[in-house]
């Protein structure tokens, strides 16, 4: 039986919002900036929507702005800053395992004279909060709430709290938590905030930004009027009002789900090392240490693509490579960073339409799939169970 495994990189569009976006279509379609009773109409979704999503990520509703993706809203919310803080000095610090927005603002913010100063992880993936520091002339830093390809969470408060101290500010890369845990942008202790509504059963096309009030930050970019002046160009209320429905019901769902979709993790982890040889678990195992959604491994003696290639065949999408240029299949950096495995690896996540059949239609593949490739590339004889 077919089985979707790939939510973390888009899931499917939660019913809330799909209906949401239905009446949004005959409703919002309208200028939000113009007076007459359409644009008020608009404008009235537009506010609500906003309303909605800063309270569930508990924010205030002017603290919150809605870009064209994830990518772009955190690109802003690190170029922003930077541009901003530009007395404060040109440094901006990262982790080595960001999401690749990330970094490639931060290599974008380099090009244009800036410095970039990388912090290290662990086996697990996750930063040292004592190593994480400013130096001297750090404008902003970047820590994200949990790892896009094996679910680590970092200590994102402890970090903000030290940086804090230092006069430095904090964005977090929050796609992969918001929707799946609690996300609370105060108690985090993060100044900028960054997600996606596609990752949580919103449409493409919608990023969300939250931008605390005090943070100093000026768009790296022309501006206009829209969204406070940090987002120019006509909003798409529609899915804006279908992404806040998305969240909203999301939040209203984590009680249940999040304990089974840690029970399908947990599953999968307990019967991989039984089923094939040569398996490396990756991120932190413990309860509390990563998302409740995401499992990732690395099969040893084979590669990532021939493995996808057969899954495919069979029905079964999940992803390889690194998580955010899987097309092109290139070593993960993150993985890299980890000192794990970079061939081989596989990144399955779970979502709210997945079920414990998923994980048996996955598991009733993948041990012949990865026997046939060890076989096809002669690592027949690395592998006892050939």
């Amino acid at each position: 039986m077919p089985a979707y495994l790939d939510h973390a990189s888009t899931t499917p569009l939660h019913p809330a919002a799909r209906q949401a976006l239905l009446v949004a279509l005959d409703e919002g379609w309208a200028d939000p900036a113009r007076l007459y009773r359409e644009g008020r109409r608009a404008r009235m979704l537009l506010d609500a929507a906003r309303e909605s999503v800063a309270s569930d990520l508990g924010a205030r509703p002017d603290e919150i702005s809605f870009t064209s993706s994830g990518t772009a809203a955190a690109s802003a919310a690190l170029l922003g800053t930077a541009a901003a803080r530009r007395r404060a000095g040109d440094v901006v610090v990262v982790s080595a395992v960001e999401h690749s927005c990330v970094l490639h603002a931060a290599a974008h913010h380099e090009q244009a004279g800036g410095r970039v100063v990388q912090v290290g992880v662990d086996a697990f993936g996750r930063v040292d909060p004592a190593a994480f520091t400013a130096p001297p002339g750090t404008a902003v830093a970047s820590l994200q709430h949990a790892n896009h390809e094996v679910g680590v969470l970092q200590p994102v408060a402890e970090v903000a709290e030290r940086l804090h101290a230092a006069g430095v500010p904090l964005h977090t890369d929050a796609a992969v938590t918001v929707g799946h845990i609690p996300v609370d942008l105060r108690a985090l202790g993060a100044d900028l905030l960054t997600a996606s509504a596609h990752k949580f059963g919103g449409p493409a096309g919608v990023g969300l930004l939250a931008v605390r009030t005090g943070t100093r930050w000026r768009s790296p970019g022309p501006t206009d009027e829209r969204e406070g002046g940090r987002v120019p160009g006509f909003p798409d209320v529609p899915s804006i009002v279908a992404a806040a429905a998305a969240l909203a019901a999301r939040g209203s769902e984590l009680d249940a789900e999040g304990p089974r979709l840690a029970a399908l993790g947990a599953e999968l982890r307990g019967r991989l090392p039984t089923l094939i040889d040569g398996v490396e678990l990756l991120g932190d195992p413990s309860p509390d240490g990563s998302v409740r959604h995401i499992c990732a491994f690395s099969c040893l003696y084979v590669a990532g693509e021939a493995l996808l290639d057969g899954l495919d065949r069979a029905g079964i999408a999940v992803s390889s490579g690194s998580s955010c240029t899987s097309d092109a299949l290139t070593p993960s950096h993150v993985l890299v960073a980890m000192g794990a495995l970079t061939h081989g690896n596989l990144r399955v996540s779970f979502g709210r339409d997945s079920t414990r059949a998923d994980v048996d239609a996955l598991l009733a593949v993948l041990p012949g799939v990865v026997r046939e490739v060890r076989a096809r590339f002669g690592a027949a004889d690395l592998d006892p169970t050939l």
